[in-house]
């Protein structure tokens, strides 16, 4: 029997009993990598568009995986693929400004206060379950994040879900990337401590601010030193010797030049106005503030920044930085004017994030279509993306979802979710594959319980039974582990 990454995954038993794998990702998820995406017409469903209201009886037209027409009694090719949406909903796909999936290994590089030399891209993992289960709940995109262990942390990269595809299909075309910087506990390693191990600067919370500071004090001089050489270069002088490259430096200039977005995990009031100050007196702009639970205190300073805001809808008390936190706090900050996006942090959490929109319909009386742009079209404009995605217009990315009921309703199920005009996930099919993944999978488990011992080589002793009660060096208890390994809110 031939052993598939679907079947390694059964095997380690990572498929819920209410989430298969997908059929879909057998190799190049049913279709050729290049091939043109099929005409799609979904029929007389209601259509959210987020950014001209709600048509009901609507249709949608998809060729070339872009939105071809919107409205109703559209006609399509013979060989178009017709959905029938009637008595469904199709909304823009699911955006999540803040997610740790689909990453190879540990999300922090910890080692040192300032990481900017390290990239998530190097380390998407494709074959993440993590993928189709986020996909299972309505998310298109995703702004893949380094942890918080550092005050300047790694570079970051925003993703389609497009599960079945390599690595190198996973990046959103065209977008910016960003960096993660990361205040307050997290990065001063409060709650990360390993006895005999020397504690790593910084460990205050003006440390924090002195090692951002510090950074970008050498990048601006990097920069300098860069800009006179190139402006020398290319007056045409002769035997220059450029500066000495430094691969620490280099994403900070590219943020100082802004062409990579600040991703700045945050809790307290203070914090937040110390960075805005610093960014101001350096030249850079803060494109989010993430988590920001303390946002609704200084909301006036954060809109007059033109920083976004993706926070959580209602997690609060976990640590002491989140005390102050309160469920109305993405509310509050909309009424000011900042843009705000509800995000996931979590795999398990990013599978229903259209219903922790829906919370602020409760906390704070938003209205509808305010609750579902803080998944949509909020968080496409924080990662600079809203040209392409976040709401139902012609010319954008084909990347929708179809619900059986309103997603913001708490009976919402995801039917199936669309990217670049190709359905990657099928509900209807989810579950007719299931028996027979049931099946292989039964029959992988019987063959390796038959599978015999393996022979002892000639001249190989049997090993010595362990004495009851006896430890051997490698049963010593470990040091307790770094608390931080998944970075996030934590």
């Amino acid at each position: 029997m031939k052993i598939t990454a679907k079947t390694c995954w059964l095997l380690a038993g990572v498929c819920a009993a209410s989430l298969s794998v997908s059929p879909a990702k057998e190799k190049s998820a049913g279709f050729a990598a290049d091939a043109p995406s099929p005409v799609i017409l979904i029929r007389n469903a209601t259509i959210l568009t987020v950014s001209h209201g709600t048509i009901d009886k609507g249709d949608v037209l998809i060729r070339n995986g872009k939105i071809a027409a919107i409205g109703g009694n559209l006609k399509a090719p013979d060989d178009a693929q017709v959905i029938d949406g009637t008595g469904q909903f199709v909304s823009p796909g699911i955006i999540d400004c803040h997610s740790h999936i689909a990453i190879d290994g540990n999300v922090n590089e910890g080692s040192v206060s300032v990481s900017s030399m390290v990239n998530i891209a190097d380390v998407i993992d494709s074959d993440d379950i993590s993928i189709y289960r986020d996909l299972a709940g309505g998310v298109t995109t995703a702004n893949i994040l380094h942890g918080s262990a550092n005050p300047i942390g790694g570079q970051t990269i925003v993703i389609k879900l497009r599960w079945g595809q390599p690595a190198s299909r996973l990046p959103f075309e065209g977008a910016l990337p960003g960096i993660k910087f990361a205040l307050g506990e997290n990065p001063k390693r409060s709650n990360f401590r390993v006895p005999g191990a020397q504690e790593r600067y910084p460990a205050t919370r003006m440390g924090v601010e002195e090692t951002i500071r510090a950074a970008f004090t050498e990048a601006r001089d990097y920069k300098k030193a860069w800009d006179e050489y190139n402006k020398r270069l290319a007056a045409g002088e002769k035997n220059l010797i450029p500066p000495r490259r430094d691969l620490k430096l280099d994403p900070l200039v590219e943020v100082l030049e802004g062409k990579r977005y600040v991703h700045a995990h945050c809790y307290r009031e203070d914090e937040i106005l110390m960075l805005l100050r610093v960014a101001k007196e350096f030249g850079f702009h803060v494109q989010t503030l993430q988590h920001v639970l303390e946002g609704y205190k200084v909301a006036d300073e954060i809109a007059a920044a033109g920083t976004g805001a993706s926070t959580f809808s209602d997690w609060w008390a976990y640590k002491v930085e989140a005390y102050d936190a309160i469920p109305y706090n993405a509310a509050l900050m909309t009424q000011r004017g900042v843009i705000v996006s509800i995000n996931s942090d979590d795999a398990a959490e990013a599978t229903h994030l259209n219903q922790e929109a829906a919370k602020s319909m409760l906390y704070g009386r938003m209205s509808h279509d305010e609750a579902l742009k803080m998944v949509t079209i909020n968080p496409a404009i924080q990662l600079g993306i809203d040209k392409r995605v976040g709401s139902i217009d012609v010319g954008k990315d084909a990347d929708l979802v179809i619900y059986n009921h309103d997603p913001l309703s708490a009976y919402a199920v995801v039917q199936k979710t669309l990217i670049d005009g190709r359905v990657y996930f099928d509900r209807e099919k989810d579950i007719a594959s299931r028996p027979a993944l049931e099946k292989e999978k039964k029959e992988l488990e019987e063959k390796l319980a038959k599978k015999p011992e393996p022979e002892k080589k000639a001249g190989e002793k049997k090993p010595e039974e362990k004495k009851t009660g006896e430890k051997k060096p490698e049963d010593k208890p470990k040091p307790p582990q770094a608390q931080l390994g998944q970075g996030g809110a934590q």
